[in-house]
């Protein structure tokens, strides 16, 4: 049982895994099983340079990214597990007993974050009722969100990125991504607001 498991690795998922895996010394995360479905071949960052992107070198290919932040997530938090190779299915369940069905094997969380490209149609069964037309993209671009209420889709269900209703835009999506995780490391401290700060001399 993971007690959250983030779908997808591109910007938003691997900004929310980065930040949950960080508060790993915090009284209240100590315990907590954090999972990453690192699925990354549809994100829009295999074909991506950046040149406007806030502590991005310029330059910097978008595939070369999303190796590196693997990398650095293996690297600084290996407590966090990855799962490589697996297409999300389907999510059935209700919080805190989600079930969540990939192409090869079978996962439970208590929460779940979906990161996975805007693209339509939506391939995970199981939230088909949240799905609706992006309400920040151009119509001729035929893209989806979740419906949700400050990411939050339905109870235990998190959406972010592109997904959630932002724009196209990796500083925005990492944002995302980074808000959740406190969101829910938030929860995890029984409700008392957290954020992560690394700093010199600590």
């Amino acid at each position: 049982m993971f007690d959250v498991l983030v779908i997808g690795a591109g910007v938003s998922g691997i900004s929310c895994s980065l930040i949950l895996g960080s508060a790993k010394n915090k009284p209240f995360a100590t315990d907590k099983k954090i999972g990453l479905i690192a699925h990354q071949k549809a994100s829009s960052l295999q074909n991506a340079i950046f040149y406007n992107a806030y502590g991005i070198p310029s330059g910097k290919l978008g595939a070369e990214l999303l190796d590196e932040s693997l990398e650095q997530l293996t690297n600084n938090y290996p407590h966090v597990t990855q799962i490589h190779g697996e297409k999300v299915l389907k999510i059935e369940g209700e919080s805190p007993n989600f079930t969540i069905i990939t192409n090869k094997n079978t996962y439970k969380a208590k929460s779940v974050v979906i990161g996975i490209g805007a693209g339509n149609p939506f391939t995970i069964e199981g939230l088909e009722n949240f799905v609706m037309p992006h309400q920040k993209a151009a119509p001729e671009k035929n893209r989806i969100q979740l419906k949700n209420n400050d990411h939050l889709v339905t109870e235990g269900i998190y959406v972010i990125g592109v997904l959630a209703g932002h724009r196209s835009q990796l500083s925005i999506a990492a944002g995302s991504g980074a808000a959740v995780a406190t969101d829910i490391l938030t929860l995890w401290n029984e409700g008392k607001p957290v954020q992560v700060h690394d700093a010199l001399g600590k």
